[in-house]
């Protein structure tokens, strides 16, 4: 590597964005020779020297560990919390028994999704994940319509770790006795070296593998302890990213805005028939209605011919030349080993096989409609 010449300083990202904030594993990102970039408001690693197609493989094959301590966590307690939260999302979450999870969404009177969140009920509480360029704002909402009669508490101090992967139980079960016996979309409470942990069965890659909520001064020793195990490897955002097309999952402010419906996004599963019969929540008019007569338009996943990817913000035509819709995520799969990418579609054209032609940089790309996801999801159920 050449060095600077004499009295001239490198500038790092913190000199050129000095208002991102970091996270307790900022540095051991940097000691592994991670690619930070800016996102979310965080300084973040976006890769390490092997590569996005290295770290996507080896959370395919073995285990990854991702820093996700920009998400935000924030805890309901009250004995009306249930009730409360259900003014916000179309979820059940009054039914949701102590230990399991539930995927959500905060949804506007429009009907469109202001955010998308996951949901863990224990004894005393509700736990929320908030995506970490949006929690800002869901706290703002949260405090609005939650009211006095319950807290709404902001678990700074706590830190989210993810491990990903078929190997990953292996790994953390010989550090954590016990998380073994958690199935997909359940959690509990554990102890690791004198810490609280608590360590929930889910992620967002496909993979089976554990989030894992770890006091933040104590994030750095539990990351470092678990890249010592010979299965696992860091992993940065671009990985992250792949995985989660492949496994045909959403990304905020893509495949889900304020605009786009739970229907539309084709997560209508995520409500439950309680919500479907008796509404209740922002936006039911629309959602409900979009249940019963079907969207105009709808998420697919799409096939481009070729090896050139298909980005979000492609539009796409029918042979006619008709538009059809918009590519909202877009990228290379790396265990497909061609480029994917997923759409809102009008409903007359979200067929498997049918063929739309995106248009990119003066190009025209065929992609076929094709079902979701392009790689099965090998959750522990």
């Amino acid at each position: 590597m050449r060095s600077a010449p004499t009295g001239v300083r490198i500038l790092t990202l913190a000199d050129l964005a000095p208002d991102l904030k970091t996270t307790p594993l900022t540095s051991l990102h940097q000691a592994l020779g991670a690619r930070m970039v800016p996102f979310a408001g965080y300084t973040m690693p976006v890769q390490y020297p092997t590569g996005i197609l290295a770290e996507h493989a080896h959370t395919r094959t073995a285990a990854s560990l991702f820093d996700v301590a920009h998400m935000g966590i924030a805890q309901i307690v009250g004995p009306d919390r249930a009730t409360a939260l259900e003014r916000l999302v179309p979820a059940a979450i009054a039914s949701l028994r102590p230990g399991r999870l539930r995927y959500t969404m905060l949804t506007n009177a429009e009907g469109g999704i202001e955010d998308d969140l996951m949901v863990t009920a224990g004894a005393d509480r509700l736990t929320l994940v908030l995506n970490a360029g949006r929690k800002d704002h869901d706290l703002d909402l949260l405090r609005s319509v939650l009211g006095a009669a319950v807290t709404l508490a902001v678990r700074d101090d706590l830190a989210l770790l993810a491990l990903q992967g078929p190997q990953a139980e292996a790994v953390l079960d010989r550090l954590v006795p016990g998380v073994a016996s958690l199935d997909f979309m359940t959690g509990g409470s554990f102890a690791w070296d004198g810490e609280a942990l608590a360590i929930s069965r889910s992620g967002y890659t496909g993979e089976d593998g554990f989030e894992i909520a770890v006091p933040a001064d104590a994030a750095m020793r539990l990351a470092e302890r678990l890249l010592a195990e010979p299965e696992v490897a860091p992993a940065g955002l671009g990985a992250r990213d792949s995985l989660r097309l492949e496994a045909g999952l959403c990304l905020y402010g893509q495949d889900l805005t304020a605009a786009i419906s739970p229907v539309e996004a084709d997560l209508g599963w995520t409500i439950q028939k309680r919500r479907r019969d008796r509404g209740g929540f922002p936006g039911a008019d629309r959602i409900l209605r979009e249940m019963r007569d079907g969207p105009g338009r709808r998420r697919v996943g799409l096939r481009p011919d070729g090896r050139m990817p298909v980005r979000a913000g492609a539009d796409l035509v029918t042979g006619d030349g008709d538009p059809a819709g918009t590519v909202t995520s877009g990228g290379f799969g790396g265990t497909v080993g061609a480029p994917i990418a997923m759409g809102l579609v009008a409903a007359a054209c979200t067929a498997p096989g049918t063929v739309l032609h995106a248009r990119v940089r003066g190009r025209t790309i065929a992609c076929t409609v094709t079902p979701l996801p392009f790689v099965p999801h090998r959750y522990k159920r």
